[in-house]
């Protein structure tokens, strides 16, 4: 337990040291991190909210798994609430772009409206989340003008189903959507910009490990985000990847991490179309060399 203690208390010592981050302030910025695997919540629940404590989170996307009982999400949020961390109901998949995409979110949605109906204001999710990818649908090399009306179509459902929950819609944007243009039945113009004016909120996947390389690659959302009123989170990667060496911190470290992310916080700190970071994901950051 000492052990334990003394590494929690030398990561929030770093924290103070390296970030600016606002946390625990209400309307301030964001700290948050994805939870893919909610069985975590099922089989150590305490353990997981010491680590996101410990770490100042004060966002997580967790991911809904209907077999997971209602129940088990209330418990989780609950004690969250109390430490002022707000969770965020997280699914989707690239084949939501798909023909029989609408029935996945569709599910996704219902779950949460039955889930908030029946759960005391405490164990509420505070928005939704979404992460479907449509580059990664096979309709993206062999139709990419229908695949992404067909992901327009779904951002807006989304946002009207979730509006009609009274909750927030926020998605996941891979950093190059501002290289993507459309022109179809919702107009013309860049897609990047178009989820940023038509959802609540976006955290872009900026995988790179330099403080230099994220702060270039987030830096038209960001005027996008300021430019409609909307904010823009900036997520990073810490797990292993094969997909070279310059898109996780998993080779760095936390120590060297934490640095970057707070080069990357205090040069977009005035802008208003920046609202913090996020860490992807729970998992791998728990396992992360210090």
């Amino acid at each position: 337990m000492k052990k334990k203690f003394l590494v929690g208390a030398m990561m929030v010592l770093l924290f103070s040291t390296y970030a600016n981050f606002p946390i625990h302030a209400e309307g301030q910025r964001d700290y948050a991190t994805w939870l893919w695997n909610p069985w975590m919540i099922v089989h150590d629940e305490m353990g997981t909210l010491d680590f996101l404590e410990t770490k100042q989170a004060n966002k997580v996307y967790l991911q809904i798994d209907r077999d997971i009982p209602m129940q088990v999400y209330r418990n989780f949020i609950e004690k969250a609430s109390a430490k002022e961390i707000k969770i965020y109901a997280l699914d989707g998949a690239p084949d939501w772009v798909g023909p029989k995409g609408s029935t996945h979110q569709n599910k996704l949605l219902n779950w949460v409206g039955n889930y908030q109906s029946g759960s005391a204001d405490s164990q509420k999710f505070s928005g939704i989340h979404l992460d479907v990818e449509p580059y990664l649908y096979h309709g993206w090399s062999t139709n990419q003008a229908a695949t992404i009306r067909s992901y327009q179509t779904l951002l807006l459902k989304a946002k009207t189903s979730a509006a009609s929950l009274k909750l927030p819609l926020e998605v996941d944007l891979p950093f190059w959507f501002d290289e993507i243009y459309y022109k179809n039945k919702y107009g013309k113009g860049n897609l990047a910009e178009w989820a940023i004016a038509n959802t609540d909120g976006i955290t872009i996947m900026a995988y790179r490990d330099t403080a230099s390389f994220i702060i270039d690659i987030v830096k038209n959302e960001i005027a996008f985000a300021d430019k409609h009123g909307k904010n823009v989170i900036i997520g990073v990667e810490t797990g292993r990847t094969d997909e070279g060496d310059q898109i996780s911190f998993f080779e760095e470290g936390e120590a060297y991490m934490m640095k970057e992310l707070t080069s990357v916080n205090n040069y977009y700190d005035q802008v208003k179309g920046y609202n913090g970071i996020a860490i992807h994901h729970v998992e791998s950051w728990m396992n992360m060399k210090q």
